[in-house]
């Protein structure tokens, strides 16, 4: 699969992070420590709503050890009514997220914070606050939150003129879907709900946070973005930018949860304060309790389609829950759910519905996997209605170069059909099951792909090596890949190449980790600042030849004369040409910034195999196969580990995952015992087929491949399962409880 052509794109090279990441050798977050260091911890609302009347810190802050305590009036206060965004979240809703202002809005919300000489001391202030509330009617489902006589989160949302939890509403409109349907012979029409799930990384988040008496701030945490970080903390406390410096530590996964701040601006106040460093590190229960998760939802997804297999209508209507502020990912739901297919009438709306649990946060293709459950689950009723296989039927249907996407955009040079064609012709796809209750479940997904700010710098030391610095945190595996590509572009051996992930203070603004963005955008700037240096030593060598930099060409690692000049000089390599900078013109090096375009959206089909037992209701995967058009594998076993990765959340969304919530609206399985993530023991081996078509528009032609692997996950482990018992499901997850119901339920229903 590989380009033979390439030396080191698209080899499987040594990951620079590895060797410290297994012997524990990596800082994290929580690692930090500096002289003086204070702690701190947070005092969290018993209630799922309620008025905050008054907070009295007075006890708190008589207690010997206490350096500090916050407030909500500690925050630049942002008027309710006035949107403030930044990126993709909006700081009036950040700034109540991490210590609540007028109101209390999920149990478990930050309330106030105490920074002490001790863990203890500070947890111990925390009980000594006192708190007026006046308790509410709260509603923590969907449902609830959208009664008539629902207690309203907010006085100035509004639906339809009336007060009302849905805070927003987005509609993608393509065709005349009445005129659509009135063509179809078959139409299937089905409601589904699927329960939020948390990113599941296993670092808890974590800050260090110094404000010196000048004012200059300097942060460390593990996050999906520093400038992201440094920006929100700026605005939240009033503390000018330029005053922030914000450094990545290693982090320990993100998925998309890593996105937002909780308690950088917290810390950052508390040491303002007090004048110490304060450290802040969240417990696993506060992760689960009060960050994330993803949005549960319900959704009715309604198709059409011609005898012979050709879609004419599709009609989605989603409602995602925003949790205690607006801001739902239902762009993902309502903008991808269709798009990977060609229907020539499509109405597709997504609703934001606010309810008294934590603010959702992003998750791995936010959104789309909630609206690709939907529409998977009917396409495979209209192949099952029609008589066609699921993949000729999705086949046949499938968006191409050309087709204009219900949210606007026109595919261009896409590998959408290669993937089904790989699927098909796959051993998997061949393959004969031999269990009783066992059963093979299709799915396709898609997600848009992004480019935006990066910045770059590559610097060539005395000694012949290379320095790439960028702004991007590495989840996904940017720095090997980021290796490949510079060693390839300079023509040196990638062991010469070191990538380093710059703080705010030492390179330009670069845009979150997230949105499968990260390897597009900052292998462009990469390749520019590369291709500067490149010319920079061909300069150097004419220079030390005494002939024109235009006789000079570069190739595999050296400088050698053209034209006229050829063979009149001996070559010169990066290490003979960077021993002699000074002699020629100083330092080698260049840098890059773009705001990036040309991403092209990323789409995945995946194979699953499962048996069922029905006396327990478990389901065990026994197979499963995701295929991608990945563009171009820059690194293969960094793509296969998310395409992978992908498929294992994938699998805990369809099977086990959920937040349960209590009769007083708390989270009732605040940790890893409870809230069940798959582990290696529940998984069979993970398969992967890459597809690449590389993008154009990029000089490698990378696609992101980071989020399209789990899209079609829950929708194809559902399949599954319903080829497996013949019983359609459509409510996530598919736990023991509710296999074993329906299993109850059709054996009566024969009975009857």
């Amino acid at each position: 699969m590989n380009d033979q052509s390439n030396k080191w794109i698209g080899k499987r090279t040594i990951r620079p992070d590895g060797v410290d990441k297994v012997t524990g050798r990596a800082a994290y977050a929580a690692d930090n420590s500096m002289p003086g260091m204070i702690w701190a911890k947070v005092l969290r609302s018993p209630h799922p709503h309620a008025v905050i009347r008054g907070i009295d810190t007075s006890k708190a802050e008589a207690l010997p050890g206490v350096k500090a305590v916050a407030t909500a009036k500690d925050f630049v206060d942002f008027p309710l009514d006035k949107p403030v965004p930044i990126g993709i979240q909006d700081m009036r809703w950040m700034s109540r997220n991490m210590l609540a202002r007028e109101k209390a809005l999920f149990h478990g919300h930050p309330i106030a914070a105490v920074a002490a000489t001790s863990q203890d001391i500070a947890a111990e202030a925390c009980k000594l606050i006192e708190v007026d509330y006046e308790v509410l009617p709260w509603a923590v489902e969907i449902d609830d939150a959208l009664k008539p006589d629902a207690a309203k989160l907010f006085d100035f949302t509004e639906f339809d003129g009336k007060p009302s939890n849905i805070a927003g509403k987005l509609e993608h409109k393509k065709g005349d879907i009445d005129a659509g349907f009135a063509e179809a012979d078959v139409i299937i029409e089905r409601s589904f709900t699927t329960r939020p799930v948390h990113q599941g990384y296993i670092e808890p988040h974590a800050c260090t946070v110094s404000v010196g008496a000048d004012g200059s701030t300097t942060i460390w945490s593990s996050s999906q973005g520093q400038f992201m970080v440094r920006a929100m903390t700026s605005f939240l406390t009033g503390i000018p930018q330029s005053s922030i410096r914000a450094i990545p530590a290693e982090i320990g996964g993100g998925f998309g949860g890593k996105t937002i701040c909780y308690l950088e601006p917290v810390a950052a106040v508390l040491s303002r304060k007090s004048g110490r460093p304060v450290k802040m590190v969240m417990s696993r229960e506060e992760v689960m309790r009060a960050t994330g998760p993803t949005s549960g939802s319900k959704m009715t997804v309604k198709i059409g389609a011609k005898k012979d297999g050709t879609l004419v209508a599709g009609q989605g209507v989603f409602y995602l829950q925003a949790g205690a502020f607006p801001g739902s990912p239902i762009r993902g739901a309502a903008g991808c759910s269709f798009t990977p297919y060609t229907i020539p009438n499509v109405l597709s709306t997504g609703y934001d519905v606010v309810s008294n649990r934590s603010k959702v946060a992003a998750y791995r293709a936010p959104g789309a996997p909630i609206g690709a459950y939907g529409v998977e689950c009917v396409l495979d009723e209209v192949a099952q209605a029609i008589g066609m296989d699921p993949l000729e039927l999705r086949l046949k249907n499938i968006a191409r170069d050309g087709t204009k996407a219900v949210h606007g955009p026109v595919f261009q040079s896409i590998g959408f059909a290669q993937t089904i064609e790989a699927a098909i012709k796959s051993e998997h796809y061949k393959s004969k099951l031999t269990g009783k209750f066992q059963g093979r479940g299709v799915a396709n997904g898609w997600w848009f792909n992004a480019g935006g700010e990066s910045s770059a710098q590559v610097n060539i030391t005395e000694d012949g090596n290379v320095v790439v610095t960028t702004g991007h945190p590495d989840i996904g595996g940017s720095r090997a890949s980021i290796a490949n590509i510079t060693a390839e572009l300079l023509g040196v051996d990638y062991n010469r190449v070191s990538v380093l992930i710059g703080d705010t203070a030492t390179i330009g603004y670069s845009n979150l980790t997230g949105g499968s963005r990260v390897l597009f955008a900052s292998a462009m700037v990469v390749t520019e600042s590369a291709e500067k240096v490149i010319e920079q030593l061909k300069q150097r060598a004419a220079k030390l030849w005494g002939i024109d930099a235009s006789a000079v060409v570069w190739e595999n690692g050296e400088a050698r004369p053209s034209g006229q000049h050829t063979g009149n000089f001996p070559t010169l390599t990066l290490a003979e040409i960077a021993a002699k900078a000074t002699e020629t013109g100083g330092p080698i090096g260049a840098g890059s910034q773009q705001n990036t375009t040309g991403a092209e959206g990323g789409f995945a089909t995946h194979i699953c195999d499962v048996e069922v037992d029905v006396e327990l209701g478990t389901v065990t995967v026994l197979r499963y196969t995701c295929i991608e058009d990945v563009g171009k594998a820059i690194h293969p076993s960094y793509v296969e580990g998310q395409m992978q990765g992908g498929i294992a959340q994938g699998i805990g969304w369809a099977l086990n995952e959920e937040y349960v919530f209590d009769k007083q609206g708390r989270v009732d399985n605040p940790s890893f015992l409870d809230y069940r993530m798959p582990v290696c023991s529940d998984l069979p081996m993970l398969e992967t087929i890459m597809v690449e078509v590389p993008n154009p528009k990029h000089p490698q032609g990378v696609r992101g491949v980071g989020e399209a692997p789990l899209v079609p996950g829950p929708a194809a482990v559902c399949n599954a399962v319903s080829n497996a018992l013949g019983i359609r499901f459509h409510d996530l997850p598919l736990s023991p409880m509710r296999v074993l119901a329906a299993i109850d339920a059709n054996m009566k229903q024969a009975a009857e």
